[in-house]
């Protein structure tokens, strides 16, 4: 496949769109950045991400599984326009809950970055060759993984290493979502990305979320 490339700009002005009927079909142009982990961190991490058991939501109670229900077919309909296939989609968002509540993280937050990176396509590679829905720089392969970037582009491998870097992020950020944001995207402190997922994040707001 050969990469995609756009400029910073005519990302960010995508990205920013709120309206489903255009989202952008572009990867977003950043990428996190390889920093040095401890191997407490590295062990950590490789740990949190070595579970393949398949992504299916369990729940301890009746209402908590109608709140999914009603959650996942409201997000299926937003998100029809750009997956098509029924079983796909629903696949995709079962997984996306999974992986977003095994992480502790804002479903919300996470369906507005996925908008933002790769506007839900599982092949997006960005400009700095970041990879799939999330965008995982292929070096975690090498740090936490089995050393197979090519895995990152299997639906779940993808969004377990996007949620579990973001927790990472988060941790090391002490829970400062826009510190965490720009981070993910390799612009710690600056404003245009974290504003953009916080934007697109909107379009997936649900009482059941």
């Amino acid at each position: 496949m050969k990469p995609l490339v756009w400029s910073r700009r005519e990302c960010l002005l995508g990205a920013a769109s709120l309206g489903l009927g255009s989202l952008p079909t572009w990867a977003h142009a950043g990428g996190q950045l390889e920093e040095p982990l401890a191997d407490s961190v590295r062990g950590a991490l490789s740990a949190a991400i070595a579970n393949s058991a398949p992504p299916v939501p369990e729940f301890t109670d009746l209402e908590k599984r109608l709140a999914y229900l009603r959650w996942l077919g409201a997000s299926s309909t937003r998100l029809q326009r750009r997956k098509t296939d029924f079983q796909t989609r629903i696949e995709f968002l079962q997984t996306v809950w999974y992986e977003s509540r095994r992480a502790g993280l804002d479903i919300t937050m996470v369906m507005g970055l996925i908008q933002v990176e790769s506007a839900f396509r599982k092949f997006a590679i960005s400009r700095v060759g970041a990879r799939g829905y999330m965008q995982i720089m292929p070096f975690w392969s090498r740090v936490i993984g089995d050393g197979d970037p090519s895995r990152l582009f299997n639906m779940q491998t993808n969004l377990r290493f996007g949620c579990v870097i973001l927790r990472h992020y988060l941790d090391r950020e002490r829970g400062d979502t826009f510190l965490a944001l720009g981070r993910y995207n390799g612009s710690r402190g600056r404003a245009e990305y974290p504003n953009a997922v916080y934007a697109a994040a909107k379009n997936w707001a649900h009482p059941d979320a």
